[in-house]
């Protein structure tokens, strides 16, 4: 793939007006020889079901789903419609952060720098391109549909563990040697999912934040990260919990990978079906939200076909 360099990586190398970053790797051919992964025509659903109580990080807004239109609300008010069977509607209004959920992050996530400097991928400035109604640059709503070959590095079940234990740092090494144990290797262009099996622990709506806490903070380091990017040229570095990264660190995956590689980050990615049935390969299929400035996508449903 034109641009990625090894032992460099990706990087803002596709001018100065690019908001995507390594996802502009994916191209027609590399989408056509993702699809032959399907072989089975199996689909399975890696985003998480949220609600007003699911686990989320302090310092992202929780989801509020409202009634805004009702049958019994409109007799009330005498809203009616024609109709010789008295036609009625539900509808909802739907309060929510961009950080919930199963959600890629964009590259306006996370930004460097101080007072004029603030920026994040590709030099955007926080003083030129960031307003109180979104960022205006680089946001989630520009990234293309995502088709491209997934490969899932189950960590926790080459470990032989329900789920990894809290803080724990997955190394480079953990993942070649999951990745050996597995039978795959990685190639250019891959989006890479670490299962640390936090997600095990998400029930029907991530209501046990306690438990998903106390596990959320497994997940890989730096060095992992340049290890997938600048040895492989992933183009997509997700995984079951709310980071990624191990939690805390010293120095941010976010940082390296949104900033400086410009390869977003999917996050609180549901991969208890591909790691129970030992998938490791599959289409990867992902879109975000259309909604203008968001600085992730929200509530998706990414799905793995195979």
């Amino acid at each position: 793939m034109a641009g990625w360099q090894k032992g460099k990586g990706w990087g803002w190398i596709w001018g100065p007006e690019d908001e995507i970053g390594a996802l502009n790797a994916i191209t027609a051919k590399s989408v056509l020889a993702a699809l032959q992964l399907g072989k089975n025509g199996t689909v399975a659903d890696l985003g998480v079901m949220v609600d007003r109580r699911s686990f989320r990080w302090a310092g992202h807004a929780p989801t509020e789903v409202m009634t805004y239109r009702t049958p019994h609300g409109e007799r009330v008010v005498k809203d009616d419609v024609r109709g010789s069977n008295d036609p009625r509607w539900h509808s909802t209004a739907i309060f929510t952060c961009d950080n919930v959920g199963t959600h890629l992050d964009g590259l306006a996530h996370i930004t460097v720098g101080t007072g004029g400097d603030t920026h994040w991928y590709n030099g955007f400035r926080e003083q030129q391109h960031a307003s109180d109604f979104g960022v205006l640059r680089a946001g989630a709503d520009k990234f293309p549909p995502i088709i491209a070959r997934g490969v899932l590095i189950d960590v926790a079940a080459f470990k032989g563990v329900d789920a990894l234990p809290p803080h724990y740092g997955i190394t480079p090494a953990e993942l070649q040697q999951t990745l050996e144990w597995e039978k795959i290797e990685l190639g250019l262009g891959d989006v890479v999912l670490v299962r640390t099996g936090t997600g095990r622990f998400w029930g029907e709506t991530g209501g046990d934040s306690e438990l998903l806490a106390l596990h959320d903070t497994a997940g890989i380091t730096l060095e992992s990260a340049k290890w997938l990017v600048e040895q492989f040229g992933a183009i997509l570095v997700g995984s079951d919990t709310s980071t990624v990264e191990v939690v805390p660190y010293e120095e941010s995956v976010h940082v390296y990978l949104l900033v400086e590689q410009g390869v977003p980050l999917g996050e609180l990615h549901y991969l208890e079906q591909l790691s129970k049935e030992e998938v490791y390969e599959f289409a990867y299929f992902a879109t975000t939200n259309k909604i203008k400035g968001m600085a992730a996508g929200v509530a998706m449903r990414p799905v793995a076909i195979y």
